[in-house]
């Protein structure tokens, strides 16, 4: 659990119980670390640990062990504890020693505790004997190698506490768009169902499908004689960590992982990308990460200008307000009203004159424009387009027939060429492409040529036997080549000739990131010019929240492959759709559409779970304007074989 949400939570209106059974084992939980902090007896510490884990584990419901008294018959829960968790549940309110104990910690110490790997009993250390007081003053004495020489201690938890800093702040920024999506549609979903809910929309950057998600935001339309017991609804849905503030039309609080029906995992991660965003220490904090959320509660007819505000983004929203402006109405939450009947109205007020609007697309076309997807809502020509006509239809999930990037247990994939063929061809493709590591990744156990070579002869005896056996599906057989030195490719020319395709890519991330544009370039430029070279593959090398790319011209690159692609030489770019990775940005993605360079949705599948990953490609080619006409994806096996070998 990371520090920032150590705190008590507010109890619900409708109860008893006021306070949920995961709520109170968060609670005895926090009680136990703060308790640590202050250095109490150990036994007591204990206490609150094993009360914590019993009432986390049990599926009796809380308010009835407390009203029978039978809390008071449970292991491990003594007169005292028992008759404050029955203060708590009954009556509302915490023990004062609770409450004082929460007040009294200082929040720079609470705040450390969110650093992986860093305990209450090392933290008490630090501050007894150094000061420390706060992560910034951790960071600081660890910087000035005061930490090191502590008994116990060393340059290796020195070095440590510095990572994990580093990693504390890049999750507590931003969280990357397949976690803020499952927190997300699993809340609106749990919210959809509930009592007096016409309907409930996930918001914000979330549903604009951006890469990384701050907090939530939850649109719900709901008659306004509702909005009190909706609300209290919602405060009662489990996976709320705290309530930052609760109202009959605005809600925010914290979630946490029991929001999800299944015990939650981050899944299979390849190995080079889970040591860029911080190994086993972020598995731990996502297992007990959180996110914020924001609820808004609005009537029926004024929710979709709140879904539109609160979809937004600032910059579209502001060209949207302009245009109203140019008509006389004025365009906000609540409404899209004549200036001349609103007069000094606002709010609510002035929305009893708004135009009405049973979706988001009346509001569109009130201004005269065609309805504009909210991925691409970025003030990035969407309106313009909406005016002209020339929205782009954006490519479907449906739309996707294959994939090329994907690997098998004979380089660093789970499972093998066979299971691998087998989940696509149940996903509904048509064609999928192997693409395992060459030699050079020995992390990856990249395979010999020899090996290879083998994989290709049993993908064309499955191809041949599909084909008699008249089976719509075929596997293409190529390779991810690590692009060496002066842009060379990992295997001989004769045996890249026996391939259908190359996925050449950079891995050697400490010298390409090492060296300045100009050089990246080049060498880019080199290794694309390779007849051989099919696709680049996740072209600047970014780990989303773990590592910033290397530095690279990608609209020369962009610029040279569509010289390539002009001549009838296919060259195309990879969008990995690795939701550590969405590289290539959905911003460039524009840019390459408008070159003529075909884009190819891969999700660098390591496992057949892993082939599912396509969806966050495919959100991030929508926000970049991308067509089925655009992408490799959409063409059936016989036209990519065709696109392939010219």
């Amino acid at each position: 659990m990371a520090g920032g949400s150590f705190r008590l939570p507010k109890p619900r209106k409708n109860g008893p119980p006021f306070f949920s059974r995961n709520q109170v084992a968060k609670v005895l939980h926090q009680m136990g670390v703060l308790l640590e902090l202050q250095g109490a007896n150990v036994f007591r510490v204990r206490s609150y640990q094993n009360a914590s884990r019993l009432l986390g584990s049990i599926t009796e419901d809380i308010g009835e062990l407390v009203a029978s008294g039978d809390i008071y018959n449970m292991k491990g829960i003594g007169k005292g504890l028992g008759s404050a968790l029955t203060q708590a549940i009954s009556e509302g309110h915490w023990p004062e020693d609770w409450a004082n104990l929460h007040t009294d910690t200082p929040p720079g110490l609470i705040e450390m505790l969110g650093i992986p790997g860093l305990g209450p009993k090392r933290i008490k250390l630090m501050a007894d004997e150094l000061g420390v007081d706060s992560v910034a003053s951790l960071k600081q004495a660890a910087l000035e190698n005061r930490i090191a020489p502590m008994k116990g201690f060393g340059a290796k938890s020195q070095q440590r506490m510095l990572d994990g800093i580093e990693l504390l702040s890049r999750f507590r920024a931003r969280r990357r768009l397949d976690i803020g999506l499952r927190y997300g549609e699993a809340f609106q979903q749990k919210i959809a169902v509930l009592d007096g809910v016409h309907r409930a929309t996930l918001a914000g950057s979330a549903r604009r499908r951006k890469d990384t998600i701050g907090d939530l935001d939850v649109v719900v339309a709901v008659d306004e004689n509702d909005h009190e017991a909706v609300a209290n609804a919602i405060l009662s849905l489990p996976g709320i960590a705290d309530v930052k503030g609760a109202g009959d039309s605005k809600i925010s609080l914290i979630l946490d992982t029991s929001i999800f029906d299944e015990t939650f995992t981050v899944g299979h991660i390849d190995a080079k990308v889970l040591d860029a965003i911080g190994g086993g220490d972020y598995e731990q904090m996502e297992s007990g990460g959180t996110i914020d959320a924001q609820v808004r509660l609005v009537p029926p007819h004024v929710e979709p200008f709140t879904l539109a505000y609160f979809t937004g983004s600032k910059e579209h929203n502001i060209a949207m307000r302009q245009r109203a402006i140019d008509r006389g109405l004025r365009l906000n939450e609540f409404g899209l009203i004549p200036e001349k009947e609103a007069g000094e109205l606002k709010g609510m007020e002035a929305a009893i004159y708004s135009l009405k609007a049973n979706d988001e697309a009346d509001i569109y076309a009130h201004l005269d424009l065609a309805y504009v997807p909210p991925e691409l809502r970025e003030d990035m020509g969407e309106v313009e387009a909406a005016q002209d006509g020339n929205l782009p239809k954006l490519i479907e999930p449906t739309n996707i027939k294959g994939a090329l990037h994907n690997h098998t247990t004979l380089s660093d994939g789970e499972h093998s060429l066979e299971m691998m063929a087998d989940t696509a061809r149940k996903m509904g493709w048509n064609w999928l492409g192997i693409a395992d590591h060459s030699p050079s990744l020995k992390i990856a156990n990249g395979a010999s040529a020899e090996d290879l070579l083998k994989q290709v002869a049993t993908i064309r005896e499955y191809n041949a036997q599909w084909e008699q056996d008249g089976v719509d599906f075929q596997l293409f057989a190529g390779v991810e080549s690590d692009i060496l030195a002066g842009g060379k490719l990992d295997h001989p020319d004769d045996v890249l000739a026996q391939l259908d395709y190359v996925v050449a890519s950079v891995h050697a991330m400490t010298k390409w990131r090492g060296r300045d544009e100009v050089d990246n370039t080049e060498e880019l430029i080199r290794a694309i010019d390779h007849p051989a070279t099919t696709v680049l593959g996740h072209p600047t090398g970014r780990i989303l929240q773990g590592r910033e790319g290397y530095e690279i011209d990608l609209f020369a690159i962009l610029e040279h492959m569509a010289e390539h692609n002009d001549e009838g030489r296919l060259k195309a770019v990879e969008l990995n759709a690795s939701p550590y990775r969405l590289d290539l940005d959905w911003r460039l993605c524009k840019h390459a559409k408008g070159l003529g360079v075909p884009i190819i949705i891969n999700p660098d599948a390591h496992s057949m779970r892993g082939l599912s990953d396509v969806a966050y490609g495919v959100m991030t080619a929508r926000k970049g304007w991308i067509e089925p006409q655009d992408a490799l994806n959409s063409l059936s096996r016989q036209e990519l074989s065709k696109r392939m070998s010219t």
